[in-house]
């Protein structure tokens, strides 16, 4: 591997909305340090971590409109029948929902599941209850996006978590996406639920760890029954 590949492997980008965060962590930092030289140090643990929180990888996406791909990273913790949001205008039959939990450790740039059109952008404000319960997906604040897809309508809905205090949404309706394009990001702890129309099969199973725009979640048009798994 050449040094330029391993230097772009170790040095990760940073998102442009963390530039304030970052530089208010620092001088934080540098006037706790001035007051008390050891505090100086854990300010610059915590500026740290606040650039790793905010890092923005490349990521290399199937191009597949069969494809359903993670638009989080995090943990799989939830796939199952449910009715999607009233907001998303998506109907009362149930829905694969297939929900990807974000920790405070993991890269909050929210990714395209599919390649489409977005015909809806819907907000809705909310509690800040622990994402990873499933009460989450109906109490917290969220934003939710329709895209219109080849296989239909699907429906993806960024939660707010306990820390999670804002979501950003960079997308606008009517604007195409590609799979695996970034549309938005979760400050601090959050969580991703995708419903999908029928035809999709899911290709995760429960705690399993999820790559934005990498992990195929679920799949249209296969014969193939859903994934199983086995911890060893």
């Amino acid at each position: 591997m050449s040094l330029y590949n391993t230097i772009r492997n170790t040095i990760v980008p940073v998102h442009k909305e963390g530039y304030p965060f970052i530089a208010a962590f620092l001088a934080a930092s540098l006037i706790l340090g001035w007051l008390f030289a050891p505090l100086f140090w854990i300010g610059l643990i915590l500026t740290l971590w606040c650039a790793y929180f905010f890092r923005d990888p490349e990521r290399m996406t199937p191009q597949d409109d069969d494809l359903v791909i993670s638009p989080a990273d995090g943990k799989v913790s939830s796939v199952q029948m449910v009715v999607p949001p009233s907001e998303l205008n998506l109907g009362d039959e149930p829905m694969l929902r297939i929900s990807v939990f974000m920790n405070v450790f993991n890269c909050h740039v929210n990714r395209a599941p599919m390649r489409g059109r977005i015909q809806t952008i819907a907000y809705r404000s909310g509690s800040f209850l622990n994402a990873e319960l499933d009460k989450a997906s109906e109490h917290n604040e969220r934003n939710g996006l329709v895209i219109e897809s080849a296989h239909g309508a699907i429906g993806v809905v960024q939660i707010a978590g306990f820390v999670a205090r804002r979501i950003l949404c960079f997308a606008q309706p009517n604007e195409p996406l590609q799979a695996g394009e970034r549309f938005g990001l979760i400050r601090f702890g959050s969580r991703l639920d995708v419903f999908l129309p029928a035809g999709a099969v899911a290709r995760v199973t429960l705690g399993q760890t999820a790559v934005a725009g990498e992990t195929v979640i679920a799949e249209f048009g296969s014969a193939k029954g859903p994934t199983t798994s086995r911890r060893d």
